[in-house]
């Protein structure tokens, strides 16, 4: 076959490279080699019954990733066989996803509904040949005669009715005489099969429901086992690749293929799914989590979905880097969230703007400072990019620090503010804390400080050294905003494995700040632009802000020396 130029071959072998050998690329590349494929086509087919997941992104980027590594293409197909679960809204996020992710399907978009026509026919084939039959058997009833893992099934006394009967009996569930569940058109495979799957599964039943696609037109669904492979033959994928838990319907699948008229010979390949630590990725269970209001929507940013973590603020060149760490395997394994996070941060401080934003303010008044005054100060925008420039912070009399900064009564390795302790404040001066002021209560409420004038910009020219920097916001111009802060959706590594998933649910997965101050150069500007709150972690603007409301979502933190100390309780 001929593959292109030697510049487009050699091209797709470096983004072979960057993109890391795996099992299924040596299968690819074998195939291509042999001429065995002319071009590589996959194909990515969700259900459209909810959003996409962290777990999708995974089968996202090795599908269209071995497409654009071999110069074939990657279908987007969305498996609508059960119009009872499937909405317009899902369709829609799902394209959505697809395109922020990174990937084009270009004209290349289908629908298994788009083939009811062809899946019919093919079905009557089977029941000409013999190969099918319509059973009257209810479905419980059914289940309990397929046998076990050592028993075999026990035949239907449906399973020798005449090909006339069954095509006739067919045709009728076709024209909508039955009821749903009256009948079912099963495969005629073989009963004593050791693969439970083989033991003539059900092709087709009955659901009186309209389509979002064909509305009324059909009362009788193809099967996911029967549309499947069937579809991938209509769109000639060469490659169908599926996680693991499909490799027993394998046998099914290449059963259904030769023996039937199809037009390609599609061949199935799987791979481990991915298990994130700490959530699910089960759709049941996300179902039922926004069903039942443990979270606020399918994009609420504690949720694993592609909506979530876009509104979290993940980037998704980091998702990308992400699975492609994590490579691709035959053996299922549970993926610590640091190894998820770990991207997410690296890219991020290459690309988030500084700016300072004080959580839970306390206010410092500097006593020495003349009342009145304020100066412009320099702030760098990012250290790991000189060519984000810098801006202007103002200085006053009046700052806001973090609460957390002060402790009037300090354990060791407590560097920061505490009664007489002389810190520095980002970009700005060093300052000594003379005085914590309390209401009746003895609560601290204000700080009464001095400062160094001779200390601009951080450095004393006596050459004295301090032990913390830390970030502040001037009074003067404090915008007010609310933060919400995310931790884990569930308090175990592995819930599912949990008898109660629900059970597991973290009670402080958010906290919501709604008294923070932040500095006015986070007002305005791109909304989805990442940005670092210095010494706090990664933040984007969340949908829910409004004009002089802003409201910020924390992607994620950064590492906390404090918190390491006091975990191990220095």
């Amino acid at each position: 076959m001929s593959t292109g130029t030697a510049a487009e071959a050699a091209a797709r072998e470096a983004a072979a490279k960057e993109g890391g050998r795996d099992f299924l690329r040596d299968i690819v590349e074998a195939d291509v080699k042999a001429g065995r494929v002319k071009e590589v086509v996959t194909r990515f087919p969700p259900e459209p019954n909810g959003y996409l997941h962290i777990g999708h992104a995974k089968s996202i980027c090795l599908n269209f990733g071995i497409a654009e590594e071999f110069g074939g293409r990657c279908h987007l197909r969305f498996d609508d066989t059960n119009p009872t679960k499937e909405e317009q809204e899902f369709i829609d996020a799902i394209e959505a996803d697809v395109r922020w992710l990174g990937f084009d399907w270009g004209k290349h978009l289908y629908h298994a509904s788009d083939y009811f026509g062809p899946l019919y026919e093919w079905a009557v084939h089977l029941i000409k040949a013999g190969k099918a039959y319509v059973d009257d058997t209810p479905l419980e009833e059914m289940r309990q005669m397929r046998g076990t893992l050592t028993e075999p099934g026990r035949p239907s006394k449906f399973r020798n009715r005449s090909v006339e009967e069954n095509l006739d009996l067919f045709r009728r569930m076709r024209a909508g005489e039955f009821p749903n569940g009256a009948r079912v058109l099963r495969a005629k495979i073989d009963l004593a099969a050791g693969n439970m799957n083989l033991r003539d599964p059900v092709l087709y039943r009955i659901l009186h429901a309209a389509h979002p696609r064909t509305g009324d037109k059909w009362c009788i669904y193809p099967t996911y086992d029967f549309a499947h492979g069937q579809s991938d033959a209509i769109e000639h994928v060469t490659h169908s690749i599926c996680t693991l838990e499909f490799e027993d319907h394998r046998p099914l699948y290449d059963w259904l293929i030769e023996n039937l008229p199809v037009p390609s010979r599609p061949r199935q390949y799987e791979f481990a799914r991915l298990n994130l630590a700490y959530t699910v990725l089960s759709k049941r269970v996300l179902t039922k989590l926004v069903a039942e209001g443990h979270v606020s929507g399918w994009d609420d940013p504690r949720m694993p979905t592609l909506a979530g973590l876009r509104r979290r603020g993940v980037p998704p060149a980091a998702i990308r880097e992400f699975a492609r760490r994590i490579g691709v395997a035959r053996a299922n394994s549970l993926v610590e969230m640091a190894i998820f996070e770990h991207p997410v941060r690296e890219l991020l401080n290459k690309i988030a703007l500084r700016r300072m934003a004080v959580l839970r303010p306390l206010k410092v008044v500097i006593e020495n400072y003349p009342e009145g005054r304020t100066e412009q100060l320099e702030a760098v925008n990012n250290p790991e990019d000189p060519s984000a420039g810098t801006r202007r912070v103002r200085f006053g009399r009046e700052l806001f620090v973090e609460r957390d900064d002060f402790m009037e009564n300090p354990p060791k390795k407590f560097f920061r503010l505490s009664p007489g302790k002389e810190v520095r404040l980002r970009y700005a001066y060093f300052i000594k804390c003379r005085e914590a002021v309390k209401n009746a209560a003895g609560e601290v409420v204000e700080l009464r400080c001095t400062y160094d004038p001779a200390t601009r910009g951080g450095n004393a020219p006596d050459g004295r050294k301090v032990q913390a920097t830390l970030h502040w916001v001037a009074a003067a111009d404090a915008v007010p905003a609310e933060v919400r802060l995310y931790e884990t959706l569930f308090k175990t590594p592995d819930p599912a494995a949990a008898d109660d998933i629900f059970a597991e649910l973290n009670p402080n997965s958010l906290e919501v700040l709604t008294d923070c101050r932040i500095e006015p150069a986070l007002v305005g500007g791109n909304s989805r632009e990442a940005v670092q709150f210095e010494r706090q972690g990664y933040f984007c603007l969340d949908p829910d802000s409004a004009p002089g409301k802003p409201v910020y979502n924390r992607t994620i933190g950064l590492r906390d020396t404090w918190a390491k100390e006091k975990a191990k309780g220095g």
